[in-house]
């Protein structure tokens, strides 16, 4: 059996959203069934941060120029693999606190895992629309209704043992070394990044064969992250 895999994520990630579906067919590839982990990034500690009213204008920033240059060059980025893959992607207008949608993800766990997926592409799609507001604790639970995730004691959760669990975790993460995502864990060795693909295959395959370089391979899913 290949070794297990955990895939780390974030909702308010493009490279993690672009990463999504090429990272799902690693299960139907290798048998497996993917451990997703939500990392909850603070963008704001080494980007700044903006708001832009519903025209785009920004009406609030603290953003260097040189922080704004590397928080367009990373759309722009983003949208080129998107449009490969047919996904639309369209440019945030404030750092989401996306800790709700992630704690949304540790309550789907319980359900098993074709509704913890149903509720990563029921939360990714709309979002990156610019037609979800995943700050909003009742959207997060209607986005876990339409996964099939039972919702009864959800409310308790976000604001006791969710929070607390996913607090703890980011810590964990973090001490860990993590930093972006997607990241992936096989057996303890990291790969940040969707270019890590084509190595991640070649690691569940059993390292067979010389290591593949990093690329971006439309076909097969691996794509810059």
């Amino acid at each position: 059996m290949p070794p297990p895999l955990t895939v780390y994520i974030d909702f308010k990630s493009p490279y993690a959203y672009i990463a999504k579906d090429p990272t799902y067919a690693l299960e139907g590839t290798f048998g497996i069934e993917i451990d997703w982990q939500p990392l909850t990034l603070n963008i704001g500690s080494y980007l700044g941060t903006a708001r832009k009213d519903d025209s785009g204008k920004v009406v609030e920033s603290n953003r260097s120029p040189r922080q704004w240059l590397a928080v367009k060059y990373a759309y722009r980025d983003a949208r080129r693999y998107a449009t490969l893959r047919g996904l639309t992607l369209k440019g945030t207008q404030k750092i989401w606190d996306s800790s709700l949608a992630a704690i949304g993800l540790l309550w789907a766990k319980q359900f098993g895992h074709d509704p913890l997926k149903r509720y990563i592409d029921t939360v990714y799609e709309p979002f990156w629309k610019r037609e979800l507001d995943i700050e909003d604790p009742a959207v997060i639970a209607r986005m876990l209704d339409r996964a099939g995730c039972g919702t009864d004691g959800f409310y308790s959760y976000l604001d006791g043992e969710g929070r607390a669990r996913h607090d703890a975790l980011q810590d964990e993460i973090l001490d860990r070394g993590l930093y972006g995502v997607p990241t992936y864990d096989i057996d303890g060795e990291l790969y940040f990044g969707r270019e890590h693909l084509p190595r991640v295959r070649w690691h569940l395959g059993g390292r067979q064969g010389p290591a593949p370089d990093i690329a971006y391979d439309t076909v097969l899913g691996a794509e810059h992250g």
